[in-house]
């Protein structure tokens, strides 16, 4: 497999506070990762720092191969648009826009063709079960499919990684559910690369690895393997009961 993600040394800092500490870390394509940790273990700043949302202060990033620092503003911005996908806690989704406005707006800005598009959206719109809705509003629809919708979006583009920040925590524990069951099986059919940002274990016991920060730093990490969610579950809460950290 190759590598979509690998960094070297990477730090982050704001003022004199550290954030970031030297981290190594690789992500192989086809991975589902949680990255979890305590509030202020640096979590959202390192989704942030990797998907080019926020700079860093040392080492080096490369994604799918190619060095952040090497790309010049125009570069970056294009780069992240055509090969990263982003799924936030609070949609982003534009109110004035339909469900399928909203899911082809990455393409609609990339001019791809009207028969493509088409058929990008059938097929996700189908595997997130969200078909009946896709020509109604944001404010017609529920939490659960509000964030279907805003995963559709991050993968319309065919992605080489997709950022997840804390996609279930806006959700009660059904719509949670069937969220983590239907990115598990896209993960699974389309072998799209996940990086979830979480610090719910049981979001977390859904992916294949995971990653546990604490002061800036990686402290533990965890394979599924051939384990069911409840017993992987229940490791990832003895791990975080020893490391902190929020539980739902």
């Amino acid at each position: 497999m190759s590598k979509v993600i690998q960094t070297k040394n990477l730090s982050k800092s704001y003022g004199k506070t550290q954030v970031l500490k030297n981290i190594d870390l690789t992500i192989e394509e086809g991975e589902f990762t949680a990255i979890m940790g305590p509030s202020g273990s640096g979590k959202t700043t390192l989704m942030n720092t990797l998907g080019a949302i926020d700079a860093f202060n040392g080492g080096d990033v490369w994604i799918e191969g190619k060095l952040l620092l090497d790309l010049k503003k125009k570069a970056l911005r294009e780069f992240r648009q055509k090969r990263m996908g982003f799924i936030f806690q609070d949609y982003n989704l534009l109110d004035t826009l339909t469900v399928k406005e909203n899911i082809l707006l990455p393409l609609s800005l990339q001019k791809t063709p009207a028969l493509e598009m088409e058929q990008r959206l059938a097929k996700l719109v189908e595997a997130l079960n969200i078909e009946s809705i896709i020509h109604q509003y944001p404010s017609e629809i529920s939490g659960g499919q509000k964030q279907r919708t805003a995963a559709a979006r991050a993968l319309i583009t065919n992605p080489a990684i997709v950022f997840a920040d804390e996609p279930t925590g806006a959700l009660d524990s059904r719509s949670a559910t069937q969220l983590l069951e239907q990115i598990q099986l896209l993960n699974s059919t389309l072998k799209t690369t996940i990086l979830m940002i979480t610090h719910d274990p049981y979001a977390a016991s859904y992916c294949r690895r995971v990653i546990f920060l604490r002061d800036g730093k990686i402290v533990n990490e965890m394979f599924k393997g051939e384990q069911s969610e409840k017993e992987f579950f229940d490791r990832i809460l003895t791990i975080q009961s020893v490391i902190g950290g929020e539980r739902r």
